[in-house]
């Protein structure tokens, strides 16, 4: 009897503290004033004039369209082979690729009938060298010459800011950086200054950047610079406002580079181990490792082995890399 009483009391008083946390607890801690604040805030001042509400609406406008029209375009476009060429910094034309690959491919075939004799694995020795490595290598090209532009660009933005601060041309401060800036951002502004002498608007030849360096850096940059020459405003604010967000991304991704540091080395080590494991086994017993290249069997648990290997480091992958 003594237990059911002090559960009803518990319940009671869990009870109790509910209300008390619902009903009271806002009045004591003013949170009820703090919403009535934020509701006159929210609540509709005296009525502008027509003609200002006019202008509003119409500069809201352009800036939606704005946005809805860089979106848009940047979902249409797909990345072609040579606009992934261009983006790693590469002067290579299609040709060239598609020999290079070839060659490769050709080098993987010729290197694996050294190892084995077997036609499916020289096939599939080549098709990794033709297609996989090729293709490789230039994304990790690619990625190394966006993150060179990702780190060197807020310095952009800000030498822009500062010029118009100054009363420098939007146009001046462009070639400035295309001048004295560092690669990649020196090479892509200049094509900005040159697409500009060929007649373009600024807004035109600042939209190109997208195409080159599709990456969220360069859509803002593009996105501020076409409303302000559509809507008007002021462009220094704008710009130092997306300075500081871009070196707020690079702060984070320094952070999350940092915390996910020790699950990047345990994935280098689970993903090592079966290497170094086989190595060792090798190096003790030969010949108890032969059985996996010597016979079919052996040949189709290495196949196996390597499928689910791959699995396993593809999802180790996506684990530890995160999107900002």
């Amino acid at each position: 009897m003594n237990t059911h009483m002090w559960i009803v009391m518990g319940l009671a008083m869990v009870a109790a503290g509910g209300v008390v946390q619902v009903f009271i607890y806002p009045y004591l801690s003013g949170d009820i004033k703090a919403e009535k604040r934020q509701a006159a805030l929210r609540s509709p001042g005296p009525k502008r004039n027509a003609e200002n509400q006019t202008d509003a609406a119409s500069r809201r406008k352009q800036i939606i369209d704005s946005l809805k029209e860089v979106e848009a375009r940047g979902k249409r476009k797909r990345q072609t082979l040579d606009a992934r060429i261009a983006q790693a910094g590469l002067s290579w034309s299609r040709k060239h690729y598609i020999i290079a690959s070839a060659v490769a491919g050709a080098l993987a075939g010729g290197l694996m009938c050294f190892a084995t004799a077997n036609p499916l694995i020289i096939m599939a020795a080549a098709v990794v060298g033709g297609f996989g490595f090729p293709a490789w290598t230039l994304n990790f090209l690619r990625k190394r010459r966006l993150k060179k532009f990702v780190d060197e660009f807020p310095n952009a933005v800000d030498i822009i800011t500062r010029g118009v601060k100054a009363g420098l041309p939007l146009g001046d401060c462009l070639r400035v950086i295309a001048a004295e800036s560092a690669e990649p951002v020196r090479s892509e502004f200049r094509q900005i200054a040159e697409a500009q002498t060929m007649g373009l608007s600024t807004g035109e030849a600042v939209e190109r950047i997208v195409e080159r360096v599709p990456i969220p850096e360069a859509s803002f940059f593009a996105i501020v610079i076409n409303i302000q020459q559509k809507a008007g405003g002021n462009l220094a604010e704008a710009l130092g406002n997306l300075s500081s967000v871009l070196r707020g991304r690079k702060m984070m991704k320094a952070k999350i580079q940092a915390m996910s540091g020790e699950a990047k080395a345990s994935a280098y080590i689970i993903g090592a181990m079966p290497f170094v494991v086989a190595i060792m086994a090798y190096v003790t017993s030969p010949k108890y490792m032969e059985l996996l290249w010597t016979t079919q069997t052996g040949e189709l648990v290495l196949g196996c082995c390597a499928v689910w290997m791959g699995i396993g480091i593809f999802i180790m992958k996506n684990m530890i890399n995160f999107d900002i």
